[in-house]
């Protein structure tokens, strides 16, 4: 399997520690005991851990799966790519929704504190715009936005210093209640207190009892090479603040590349359109075109036809994944010269009489074309008098 692996990611049998035969319950096995090792609130503030769980979730969600499985048993991890579904946890509590998936209703209570873990913050997203040459080469960009972060003045509280919260009386501290339909009976969340059992009746001045205060945050975004409009960054962590005690969300970089003036992109190659004249499309040339990294000779052949494309090699976008580059396309116009020289057009009659090919006459002066006009109008009146005196003298 490590033909398999990609760059940076364990093969998924050797992370939950089985082999590539493992019957689904011995992989259901594997994974609660690893689930149980590295599970987060087992291993407070320990990061290592809680990535260890996290691989661990991770690898039990495609095994676990026989599509899936299969796909990664043939393709590796190249094959989970953009598949729906596919082991992409937005957060740390997706993964112990898996878990709870796997130990039943007891998850709650597994560790002995008699409630859930605090869920984690919201994840925030913003629009990151860059210059193609920064998709193409890679770059740091800076990036700034506001997101929420505990209070200073309450840790999170929501309560003024040495205050204490009222138990809510509609569902008598609980946080439930129990709403009965015939033989059916469902709990809910109670909407006073929505779910904390407790009502701050003294709130927190600085963050008006909302616990979190907003603040600007200011951070550097690496910009991978040959990334493309619609990509996402993640940076994980960098999300809003939870409370109490819960995990930050992320911060997602939508990525949006600017058009630019000379290159246009189509997948990981660019299109340049370079001009020449008649003589260098006829004759062949050396002429400059530009590349993302400065300019550069290219060898225009002798007859060159307008819209041939000259591809240079390995001179495109790279791949994402750093497996390949593109290549540049050089499309040739054709320029068809708008005024010429007297030299120039002499030449060009020259060549067109070689050619027996038809062309405009050449361009009379004003003055030319008003004299003969005027000589064309003369004959036509001496012509009709003459036409009218024969008549009478019939």
């Amino acid at each position: 399997m490590t033909s398999q692996t990609m760059a940076g990611k364990r093969d998924l049998y050797e992370v939950l520690g089985v082999a590539k035969e493992a019957t689904p319950e011995e992989i259901k096995k594997a994974y609660r005991k690893l689930a149980l090792q590295f599970h987060p609130d087992r291993n407070p503030g320990d990061a290592e851990a809680e990535a260890r769980f996290k691989e661990a979730s991770e690898a039990y969600a495609v095994l676990s799966d026989d599509d899936k499985r299969a796909r990664y048993d043939r393709y590796g991890h190249a094959g989970l790519e953009g598949m729906s579904g596919g082991p992409q946890f937005a957060d740390i509590n997706s993964i112990f929704d898996l878990f709870g998936d796997i130990f039943g209703g007891g998850f709650e209570n597994l560790f002995g504190g008699g409630s859930r873990r605090a869920r984690g913050g919201q994840d925030l997203q913003l629009t990151l715009e860059i210059d193609l040459i920064d998709a193409a080469l890679g770059a740091t960009k800076p990036v700034e936005f506001d997101r929420a972060e505990v209070c200073g003045e309450c840790q999170g509280s929501c309560m003024k210093k040495g205050a204490r919260p009222a138990r809510c009386q509609r569902c008598g501290g609980r946080g439930v209640l129990v709403q009965r339909q015939g033989f059916f009976q469902m709990q809910v969340n109670c909407p006073a207190c929505s779910g904390r059992g407790e009502i701050i009746t003294d709130p927190c001045s600085a963050c008006r009892g909302q616990g979190h205060v907003m603040v600007k945050r200011k951070l550097e975004v690496q910009i991978p090479a040959g990334i493309d409009t619609g990509s996402r960054i993640r940076l994980s962590g960098e999300g809003e603040a939870s409370k109490p005690n819960g995990m930050r969300g992320d911060l997602y970089c939508l990525i949006r590349v600017r058009p630019h003036t000379l290159f246009q992109r189509d997948g990981n190659d660019l299109l340049c359109e370079v001009p020449i004249t008649f003589s260098q499309a006829a004759l062949g040339a050396e002429v400059e075109i530009p590349t993302l990294t400065g300019k550069q000779s290219l060898t225009i052949p002798k007859g060159t036809q307008f819209g041939d494309i000259v591809r240079l090699h390995h001179q495109g976008i790279p791949d994402l994944r750093g497996r390949s580059r593109g290549d540049l396309l050089v499309r040739v116009l054709i320029e068809t010269p708008k005024k010429l020289s007297k030299q120039q057009e002499e030449l060009f009659r020259s060549l067109a009489e070689l050619e027996h090919k038809h062309v405009s006459p050449q361009r009379k002066s004003f003055m030319d074309r008003l004299k003969d006009w005027f000589s064309a109008t003369r004959d036509s009146a001496e012509s009709a008098t003459t036409d009218k005196k024969d008549e009478g003298a019939k």
